[in-house]
């Protein structure tokens, strides 16, 4: 884990989802490799990380630390009779140093509340991973003005969080993943101060790195990070292409 002092680098997060098997992840990390070049290459303003399929962690990783690995979810148990799960500890046995957690799919598609949400966080924490805690509105929720509302009940899960330790919230609006239609740059310039004050009341914020997700690529992600001071991006579809996420991370 980095030091308080140390300052926070700017992140970029390649979550694939439910894509790419070993084979392929073999062919992205060799290609990402190659795009990066040497360690000393990767700007030193500047993180990465590659979320894969659990299946496919060891193929996905960079033995030469170019890019750390993060696992999409994680169980809300620590262990147990739970077929079908994986926990935070595998994970970070596996190599991850960050797990998903809330992402917009899990809570729509799996029913993930803010109950299960605060157990996968503990779990994140005992397993010495950090969380990517992702909250976003819906397109409803958006046009109804409740865009706030939202935003404030979802940092609210975050209550029992560690206040000290290193967390990165990705504000993800739901009618911006996998649509074509990113947030504008003023969007996620408004999400970043609401979220911003809501943490600042219990949060070093110096620990605290706000990404922005949600149909972001090459040819969008310089003016969104530009104009909406988020430090980095969680990118969906454009992620599965490795000079893609590399010409996004700018590396």
């Amino acid at each position: 884990m980095r030091s308080n002092e140390e300052p926070m680098k700017r992140l970029f997060v390649a979550n694939w989802k439910m894509n790419s098997g070993r084979a392929e992840a073999r062919r992205y990390a060799l290609r990402l490799g190659e795009r990066i070049g040497e360690s000393s290459a990767v700007p030193s303003d500047r993180e990465l990380v590659v979320a894969p399929p659990f299946t496919a962690f060891s193929e996905a990783s960079d033995s030469r630390g170019r890019w750390a690995l993060a696992a999409q979810t994680v169980a809300s148990h620590a262990s147990g009779a739970f077929t079908g799960e994986t926990s935070a500890a595998m994970a970070a046995e596996a190599g991850c140093r960050y797990a998903i957690v809330g992402h917009s799919e899990r809570r729509r598609l799996f029913g993930e509340n803010a109950e299960s949400l605060s157990a996968k966080l503990v779990r994140t924490r005992e397993a010495g991973l950090v969380p990517i805690y992702c909250l976003g509105e819906t397109e409803e929720e958006r046009a109804d003005g409740l865009t706030k509302d939202v935003l404030l009940a979802q940092v609210e899960t975050l209550s029992q969080d560690p206040p000290g330790a290193e967390l990165v919230v990705a504000y993800e609006p739901v009618w911006a993943i996998g649509t074509g239609q990113a947030a504008t740059a003023a969007d996620a310039a408004g999400a970043r101060d609401i979220l911003r004050r809501a943490l600042g009341a219990g949060r070093d914020l110096e620990r605290v790195r706000l990404l922005y997700g949600g149909s972001v690529t090459p040819g969008n992600a310089a003016e969104l990070l530009r104009g909406s001071g988020m430090d980095g991006f969680l990118v969906g579809g454009a992620s599965l292409d490795p000079d893609k996420f590399a010409d996004i991370a700018g590396v």
